[in-house]
């Protein structure tokens, strides 16, 4: 149902990519950043795969904004660094970009704006969602002007409903018929949705009268995994793209925490992933991709983030708060875990257990 990562025949977005280079099944992109430092960089190779059966193409890893809601995420969350993080993304061949309006009540997408203004727009392909207060039709159409003016375009790539109506106050019928609305109207590229199980996939592609749901945003890593059980097969065999949030489970999957050392910020703090007795789960699995990512020369949390690329349906979009971060994840892909290595984490994978209790 989908085009394999590194189609031969990608559609590269925007002007950024006109330089793209062919070779064999991968694309390399070639580029050089188009700001106001106009510097020339090294040639970097991104793969790039289709935003469900009819939407844009997309590198294979993305950039989540959630981060630039700003100091709840921690002291060193600076709107200038995220900038640059998405600069530096976007040199190593990252084109997509997710907010919504309800990180720092619009400041992530102000942010966003700011680098969309510095970088191109034309370079990126943007995504942003409306939350679970703003499901009425006005309310959708409003959500929408609002985030277009806080992002300074004329246009999003993808709209996303950021949740069903946990109340069922709201007939999905009512959003959607404004998403249809929206997109008509062109002020939306693309129809998508987050955090949908399938009652609500099937309710919502019936509503839309043949518009294409491109996307399901939902959590997705190595130590939360429920969407294997129903969500994923459905998407993979409905042509619609996962874009994995929390793709490093907020930083575990990275090696950096563990028992005794816990992030402060409120966001994570208050997460039961970081109770001692998780983290100390975590740490099996930890050890194993360790030893992959030093046998491979690649880092823990670029091994992790890799492993949710071996389906070709899925996109993880790992946030970044400064260009190193973005470096970082940019290196997650364009390389593949072998079998034995997959086989490994497998292993390491059935004997963790988390507990949220």
């Amino acid at each position: 149902m989908f085009p394999e990562v590194g189609d031969a025949d990608a559609e590269l977005h925007g002007p950024f990519f006109s330089t793209a280079l062919f070779n064999g099944s991968a694309p390399t992109c070639t580029q050089t950043l188009l700001c106001d430092r106009h510097r020339t960089i090294r040639p970097v190779s991104m793969d790039y795969i289709r935003l469900g059966r009819t939407g844009p193409k997309v590198s294979a890893i993305g950039m989540g904004a959630w981060q630039a809601s700003g100091s709840q995420w921690g002291d060193d969350v600076n709107d200038e660094l995220i900038i640059l993080a998405i600069g530096r993304s976007l040199e190593l061949g990252v084109n997509l970009i997710d907010t919504a309006e309800l990180y720092g009540d619009g400041h992530s997408e102000s942010v966003v704006g700011e680098a969309l203004k510095r970088y191109g727009r034309d370079n990126f392909v943007v995504a942003t969602k409306f939350h679970g207060g703003h499901l009425h039709y006005d309310d959708v159409l409003k959500a929408c002007d609002e985030s277009l003016k806080r992002l300074g375009i004329s246009q999003i790539d993808v709209y996303q409903m950021h949740w069903t109506d946990p109340w069922e106050q709201v007939p999905l019928k009512e959003t959607m018929r404004a998403m249809t609305k929206l997109y008509r109207e062109g002020k939306i590229g693309h129809v998508a949705v987050s955090n949908f199980a399938v009652r609500d996939l099937e309710e919502a592609r019936a509503l839309l009268d043949g518009i294409e749901v491109v996307s399901n945003q939902v959590r997705y890593n190595m130590l939360q995994r429920e969407i294997e059980e129903e969500v994923l097969p459905y998407c993979l065999k409905s042509g619609i793209t996962v874009l994995a949030w929390s793709p490093l489970a907020q930083g575990v999957l990275t090696g950096k925490y563990g028992p005794g050392k816990v992030p402060s910020d409120r966001v994570r703090s208050r997460n039961k992933l970081f109770s001692e007795g998780n983290l100390r789960q975590a740490q099996k699995l930890l050890k194993v991709l360790r030893e992959i990512a030093e046998e491979r020369a690649k880092t823990v949390g670029q091994v992790a983030l890799n492993w949710l690329t071996r389906s070709p349906g899925v996109v993880p979009i790992p946030g970044a708060k400064n260009p190193q971060q973005a470096e970082e994840n940019a290196g997650a892909v364009g390389w593949r875990l072998t079998s034995g290595e997959l086989t490994r984490i497998e292993l390491a994978l059935r004997e963790v257990k988390i507990s949220y209790f």
